[in-house]
Formats: C-alpha cells, structure tokens, sequence
C-alpha cells in the first residue's frame, strides 16, 4: 500500500472517530440519575451546538476521501470498508440533528393516580413533593419526577404542572 493510500485511510478512518466521539459525547455525559459537572455539561451543550455542521464537513470530507480511495481494480473488502466508514459518518450527521435528550427524559407511559393508602411503589421513607389546594392533597414521588421532571396535574381544581 501506498504511503499516499494508508495516509487516505487514516485520514478517513480520523474524520469517522472525530464524527462519531463529536456525537456521543454528550450522550455519555448526560445521561439521568449521574453526576453531572458544570464542564460536563457546557462540552454536552457546545457539542449538540456544534456537531450539526461540524458533522456536514466531515461528511463532505468522507465522500471526498471514500472517492479517493476507490479504484475499480480494489479488492471488495477494500471497498466495502470504505463504504462503512462513510456511512457511519453519515449515522452521525444525521444524530448530529436529533434531540436525544428527549429521548434519555421521556414522559411516564401510561401515568396513573392511586391513593395514598393504595400507593404500594412509594416506601415510607421516600421523599414527595406534595400540593395541596383548596383541600385537595396530592403527592409526586420524587424518585419519578427525577427521571420524567414534570407531572400535569390537577389540585383542588385548580390545574398545576409539579417539576423537579
């Protein structure tokens, strides 16, 4: 192999690396009921800033690499390498665009509403963030609104959205 066609190969092999660690680093970073520091999640926030056209030039820069290293008379493994290289800088360009964050905090399915005296999932010493409104008392576990952050909800007729 030529030094010009391993310095291609690198060269490919660097921008799928780059693409790929630009977009799941704030995966990795933020992720629920984990620590997070104030650097952490400024990288996670620069990054989804960023990565939507940092990762169009990367895919531009694949495409141009891939081409260079196609050749009709390559083997096909050869080929196919470059091709999967390519098209994982492509898988990036495209999470580059999705709010995965949605998807790491989805909404409870199915929420239900018991009774305190039928609440069997809440111990006794678990912490609640409770509501009451013209008589009317309710009480959010907070183990679940870590996750979801927010409940609608009603009290004493009066609507509320109860967050944490």
């Amino acid at each position: 192999m030529s030094t010009s066609r391993r310095s291609t190969w690198m060269a490919l092999l660097a921008v799928t690396i780059v693409t790929l660690a630009m977009v799941l680093t704030p995966v990795f970073l933020i992720k629920p009921f984990s620590p997070q520091t104030n650097s952490t999640v400024a990288l996670s926030f620069a990054l989804r800033r960023w990565s939507p056209l940092l990762t169009l030039v990367a895919v531009a820069a694949a495409v141009f690499l891939t081409m260079r290293l196609w050749s009709p008379g390559r083997r096909i493994l050869s080929r196919t390498a470059a091709v999967i290289l390519l098209a994982l800088v492509a898988v990036s360009a495209w999470a580059s665009r999705q709010d995965y964050f949605e998807w790491m905090f989805a909404p409870l399915p199915g929420p239900g509403f018991v009774r305190a005296s039928a609440a069997g999932f809440v111990a006794p010493g678990d912490m609640v963030l409770a509501v009451a409104l013209n008589g009317d008392p309710v009480a959010y576990p907070i183990r679940q609104l870590a996750y979801h952050h927010l409940v609608q909800d009603s009290a004493g007729g009066v609507p509320i959205v109860a967050t944490y």
